[in-house]
């Protein structure tokens, strides 16, 4: 059997990432091991001191520290990948199911999704200031663009809009997705715009929002921090748009992009062209069932989604 520690094979695999330019990965994986590591009160953990029983012990310390299900399946799986990583490279003998008696799910009970009135709030009370009147068209555009990933929206390029039609490649996936503009997005777009128009062409970026510098790729470790920064900046915006508007929720880029979902799924969306919910159980799968859909039987769902929220 080889010899290494288990924190010294999970910081290989995390240089890795790095290196493939799967930052959001690498960072999972970094607060999973500093979370098992704290837990055992050491620096160095052994992959002998992974166990069934101390993972059943740890569990209930995350549960009894008040974590989400959600966040405690986020570091079981993460700790899962990297043990099932050393086994196949003979650092540790690979026992089954070791994982087995942990939760490793989806917790689809913790809704994201924003009830009808609390969307129409969101998305078309006046919040009073210019600043957060620009969050909220931002917040409008992502669910007219059924629920587009933040990290998708700050990317798209002006090639990416032809005749009114949205195609750009999934960041996380490599998928491609075609959206019809509805004429309120189109709206939202050219005010976006013009508002970059007398932006110095130093200042200007390649994207076409404006959001992000030209100089770091997403898939570099500037390019990331800074994608991270923005993001953070933006569901703060968003965060005190909904406070100001009375809304009792938190409130993220990704509820905008679950809301989106949920209500296509109560407005009569076939369940084929989404996930039961935006955790999707397979993304490709998904992908797959909306490929089979024509961009004008899309475009009448998002349409339906749009008019519950202006109703």
């Amino acid at each position: 059997m080889k010899r290494i520690t288990f924190t010294a094979f999970a910081r290989e695999c995390i240089v890795h990432l790095e290196e493939e330019g799967r930052y959001s990965t690498a960072h999972l994986y970094k607060n999973a091991l500093r979370s098992y590591s704290e837990y055992l009160t050491k620096p160095l953990v052994q992959f002998s001191d992974i166990s069934r029983e101390r993972l059943r012990c740890y569990e209930r310390q995350l549960t009894d520290e008040g974590r989400l299900p959600n966040t405690v399946s986020t570091y079981m799986r993460m700790l899962r990948s990297i043990y099932n990583k050393g086994a196949d490279f003979g650092y540790v003998s690979y026992e089954n199911r070791m994982f087995h008696d942990v939760y490793t799910g989806i917790d689809f009970s913790h809704k994201k999704a924003l009830c009808r009135n609390e969307l129409h709030t969101l998305l078309y009370t006046d919040p009073g200031t210019d600043v957060l009147r620009d969050v909220q068209s931002g917040a409008r555009l992502i669910y007219q663009l059924c629920g587009i990933p933040f990290v998708d929206l700050t990317h798209i390029s002006p090639s990416n809009i032809c005749d009114d039609t949205l195609e750009y490649y999934r960041m996380k996936t490599g998928t491609k997705v075609c959206v019809k503009l509805l004429k309120p997005a189109i709206e939202i777009i050219k005010y976006f715009k013009y508002k970059t128009r007398f932006i110095s062409d130093d200042e200007k970026s390649k994207y076409l929002f404006n959001i992000l510098r030209n100089e770091h790729n997403f898939r570099t470790r500037q390019g990331y921090t800074e994608y991270q920064s923005v993001l953070r900046h933006f569901n703060q915006l968003l965060s005190t748009l909904g406070k100001t508007l009375g809304l009792n929720k938190k409130i993220s880029s990704y509820t905008l992009r679950h809301s989106w979902a949920t209500t296509a799924k109560y407005t009569g969306a076939p369940i084929e062209m989404i996930s039961e919910s935006l955790g999707h159980k397979s993304i490709k799968t998904t992908q797959i069932y909306l490929s089979g859909f024509k961009a004008s039987d899309l475009a009448r769902v998002n349409m339906k989604v749009c008019k519950y929220a202006e109703v």
